[in-house]
């Protein structure tokens, strides 16, 4: 009898597996191999998608879309060719461009995902996350975690385009969304250098005597880039000084933390600056986990699996989980990163795989 798998080729164990299927059940012998692999079997492939063509079809987009109730914003998601049906980069990861019109207003709303936004280039946007108005400028990473009211407003007359990031497949396949409306437009429409937030945050090493509990999510809703910069020109300095400050040989990397933790921003996502010196080739990794990465300066490759793939400044691409990957620097390479390191950290399913280092 074939009963290992699912075949069978007596009345007895046909009518057996007849039986499974009626009661809503299936045997495990059957499907081993697929809910149990050798190593993870992503359905999600490796993917880039070209800024060029990102921007252009999200200003195509502001020409003829509204924004307001109902769609809420004119973001695009990045939909990965693997995972037909849906818009996510990743079975844990959404991330969209998103496109605001000169002195438009996008309506605040919150919801239960958490969110953080990229800018790639441009400055004239504020979004106001709890009536707290944050600008937003090239290099800086902006967040909005869970259940914070958020909208954003153009004083400019020019448009601006950035990255969203969010964990809405990981909180679609968990089902724990919530959302709600909230201003038609924004609670604060001022247009501050500096917000609040920052005001009380933003001094490295520095923590308010105010606010000394633990908070799940950052209170820091702006890291600035001339912060973010300076850490990996130093990180670089060092190096040259021949003290042990990078990852490796030519690649300086920082992480985005809460200040009340020291841990990731967000309970759900990680996220990272990396900067490779011209010539830098970093050693082929596999990890757990999916990532999603810009390049917000220069040019390199990016080795996905097998397949090299030509980058350029705002070009983003995917890793899936356990893919290998590496990069080659043609030039300094500057390149922003988020990943579900938080749940994978959490879950204890954390393991990296370099070849040659056991």
């Amino acid at each position: 009898m074939k009963q290992m798998d699912g075949t069978a080729d007596t009345p007895e164990l046909a009518r057996l597996y007849e039986d499974f299927e009626a009661i809503s059940t299936s045997p495990l012998w059957t499907q081993r191999d697929d809910l149990m692999p050798t190593t993870p079997t992503p359905r999600a492939v490796p993917h880039v998608w070209r800024w060029k063509q990102l921007f252009d079809i999200a200003e195509r987009s502001g020409d003829l879309v509204p924004v307001g109730r109902g769609g809420e914003r004119r973001a695009i998601g990045l939909a990965n060719p693997g995972l037909p049906g849906t818009a996510y980069a990743t079975p844990t990861l959404w991330c969209a461009i998103q496109y605001l019109g000169g002195h438009e207003t996008a309506p605040e709303h919150r919801h239960a995902q958490n969110a953080f936004r990229f800018v790639i280039e441009g400055e004239g946007v504020w979004t106001v996350v709890n009536g707290d108005p944050v600008a937003m400028r090239r290099g800086d990473l902006l967040l909005t975690p869970g259940w914070n009211f958020h909208g954003h407003h153009n004083d400019t007359d020019q448009p601006m385009a950035w990255i969203d990031g969010l964990d809405v497949p990981l909180s679609h396949y968990a089902d724990v969304g919530f959302f709600e409306f909230g201003s038609e437009r924004v609670t604060d429409e001022a247009s501050p250098a500096i917000s609040r937030n920052e005001r009380l945050w933003a001094h490295p090493g520095l923590r308010p005597l105010s606010e000394l509990g633990s908070s799940v999510s950052s209170p820091l809703m702006a890291y600035r880039w001339e912060h973010t910069d300076r850490a990996l020109t130093e990180q670089l300095a060092l190096e040259d000084e021949g003290q042990p400050a990078t990852v490796e040989q030519g690649h300086a990397a920082v992480r985005y933390t809460n200040p009340t933790t020291g841990g990731d921003v967000m309970p759900t996502l990680r996220a990272e600056f990396h900067r490779l010196r011209q010539g830098t080739v970093t050693p082929v990794r596999h990890e757990v986990g999916s990532s999603v990465w810009q390049v917000f300066e220069g040019r390199g490759t990016a080795v996905l699996g097998d397949v090299e793939h030509a980058l350029e400044k705002g070009d983003l691409f995917v890793v899936p989980s356990w893919t290998p990957w590496s990069l080659v620097a043609e030039t300094q390479l500057d390149l922003f990163r988020f990943n579900d390191g938080p749940v994978i950290d959490a879950l204890g399913f954390t393991r990296t795989y370099v070849p040659g280092r056991g």
